[in-house]
Formats: C-alpha cells, structure tokens, sequence
C-alpha cells in the first residue's frame, strides 16, 4: 500500500512540473516578443548595458529557443538550467544597471532552477548521451 501514495506525488510533480515548464515558456515567449518589437524596457535596457539591438535581440531568439526547449521532454532540464543562468543576468542588470524592480527575475529565477531540479534526471540522461560520443 505504499506504493499508492509515491504514484500520486510522482503524478503530482510530473504535473506541476509541466505547468511550470509552460507558464515559464509562455512568459519567456513574451518577453522575446517585447525585446524584437523593441518596446521598453527592453530597448532602454540594452542601450544603458552598452550592446544595444544586436545583444537584445540575440537574447530574444535564446528566450524563444529556451521556450521551446522547456516544451522538449528531453531538453526541459537543460533549458531550465540555462535559463536559471539567464534570468542571473537579467536580476544583476535590473539591479546594477536599469535600477527596475528585482521581483520579476527573481521569481523566475526560482522557477527555472525547480525546473532544473525536477528534471535533473533527464539532463543526466542527456549529458550520458552526449558524452558516449
């Protein structure tokens, strides 16, 4: 009888997991529109970083990659692990360069590293994979 309540919290993260994966793709899909149509704070902030369109814009097809990746089964734990480096930088520019607010990256830091965590196991999968070559 054991076994019952593990397969409900097993069902359970796998299903949270998931949503979060998707609410985190979808406000990464947002953010990569705002940051191609060049709409503030996104233009502001590139320009004060010192790298303007280009680097907005290659962050842009990262965030839309990363939103994609966390949709692949086999990539979710590799995309949140990048994105957990991703949103590092977007809390260390908003805090030393923009001065906006911390909440945002913060909260999605977070997200993105329980993503990581909980799909640990398919990075070491992947990384297995990729290093038998």
């Amino acid at each position: 009888m054991t076994t019952a309540p593990h397969q409900t919290t097993g069902r359970a993260a796998t299903v949270t997991l998931w949503v979060l994966q998707i609410v985190m793709a979808c406000f990464f899909l947002i953010s990569a529109m705002g940051k191609f149509a060049g709409t503030e704070p996104a233009a502001s902030t590139f320009e004060a970083i010192g790298l303007g369109d280009w680097f907005r814009n290659l962050t842009g097809v990262l965030e839309v990659a990363g939103a994609v990746a966390l949709l692949v089964p086999r990539l979710a734990g590799v995309a949140g692990l990048a994105f957990v480096g991703l949103t590092v930088c977007a809390a260390l520019t908003e805090a030393f360069v923009s001065g906006g607010g911390l909440v945002l990256p913060l909260v999605a830091l977070v997200l993105c590293a329980v993503i990581a965590w909980g799909r640990r196991s398919s990075t070491a999968r992947l990384w297995a994979l990729v290093a038998r070559r």
